[in-house]
């Protein structure tokens, strides 16, 4: 009896010794290559909205695994990545102007404070204040000149590593089943909740952006928006934040048009805004969730905001997955190791 002790003790202590080595390596791993964790979640995502169409192609159609995954690769590219490049070059060239033209922009924005503090009482913001924003935006090009490195790197690294996870898809998902210590059905469950949370996140998200941009575009050419295009862009990107939304588009347009007296445009752009723009939002955001998934919009809402806070943009569709992952890893806890317990009590009671 002892030596069986002794032996069990030896192995808990090899077990426990062995797992802090490994996530001691994982943690300097994770650590060291901190900077692609986006560029490996867009990777993921991209991954599990491809993946049925690389099976179809490669399991149905018999087409080689490199012509499949080249193939949604450049579809990819031209239905994701060309807009949000064609939306981000539109907004470099104007904060681009707004640096070379910044003392006219200063000038502009006191005049602007001025209007408002005589017509309504306040003022936005005093001399001072307007005067630091100056030194910021000039640190802005530098900024975007390092982002936009960056952001070729991320976008280099997350298709290389895309490609290989489509290659090696089949291979991928067992080795990921044979891994993870958990029933097979508890995996699944894991995986239908990911696939689900990020399907909404990234087509759903997107979408009632582009959509509630478009909406928006139509009131600013209607209503006579300077730079409709601009506003455009501007509204798409605030739509997808949490909370305030593409409110932060339309109501400084409202004020533009209040501190310039035109009273009418400014309230019929608020009208518009909170009416018609708003409504977009909550009726496809509805729509939409019902159609890709029933998450709770508490899950979304507080989802985003972590997501953002923990991985930047990419967290808008990471932080309302982790955060649903969450409540399912509660469920499969009690799946895997309470559901014993439970049947155990019952068994003693009966």
């Amino acid at each position: 009896m002892s030596n069986t002790q002794h032996t069990l003790d030896q192995n808990i202590l090899r077990q426990v010794f062995f797992i802090i080595i490994v996530l001691s390596l994982g943690l300097l791993l994770f650590y060291e290559l901190s900077f692609f964790i986006p560029a490996v979640l867009g990777s993921l995502t991209l991954y599990i909205l491809m993946r049925p169409r690389m099976h179809y192609l490669t399991e149905e159609k018999k087409w080689s695994k490199p012509k499949a995954a080249w193939l949604l690769i450049a579809l990819s590219f031209l239905i994701i990545l060309l807009p949000f490049g064609i939306l981000a070059n539109l907004l470099t060239s104007k904060i681009i102007y707004a640096v070379e033209h910044s003392s006219q922009i200063l000038d502009s924005l006191k005049n602007l404070s001025d209007e408002i503090k005589e017509r309504f009482g306040f003022a936005i913001a005093d001399d001072n204040t307007i005067n630091q924003i100056g030194p910021f935006i000039r640190k802005i090009i530098p900024e975007i000149l390092s982002t936009t490195v960056n952001t070729i790197s991320i976008i280099g690294v997350l298709y290389f590593v895309l490609y290989f996870m489509l290659i090696y898809s089949r291979t991928l998902e067992d080795k990921i089943y044979e891994y993870i210590p958990l029933k097979d059905s508890n995996v699944d469950l894991i995986a239908n909740d990911v696939d689900t949370t990020v399907r909404a996140s990234a087509i759903g998200i997107p979408l009632i952006a582009l959509i509630q941009g478009v909406v928006g575009l139509v009131g600013y050419l209607l209503i006579g928006v300077q730079d409709p295009f601009l506003w455009f862009a501007i509204t798409c990107i605030t739509a997808m934040l949490p909370v305030v939304g593409a409110a932060l588009a339309y109501v400084p347009l409202a004020i533009i048009f209040f501190a310039g007296g035109k009273n009418w445009q400014g309230l019929i752009m608020l009208i518009y805004g909170f009416g018609i723009i708003g409504l977009v939002d909550n009726l496809f955001r509805f729509m939409l969730n019902k159609k890709l998934g029933n998450i709770h919009p508490l899950i979304t809402v507080f989802g985003v905001i972590a997501g953002i806070s923990m991985f930047g943009f990419i967290g808008l569709i990471f932080g309302p997955m982790l955060l649903s992952l969450f409540i399912v890893l509660l469920k499969v806890y009690s799946n895997e190791f309470l559901s014993k317990k439970r049947e155990s009590k019952r068994a003693n009671i009966n």
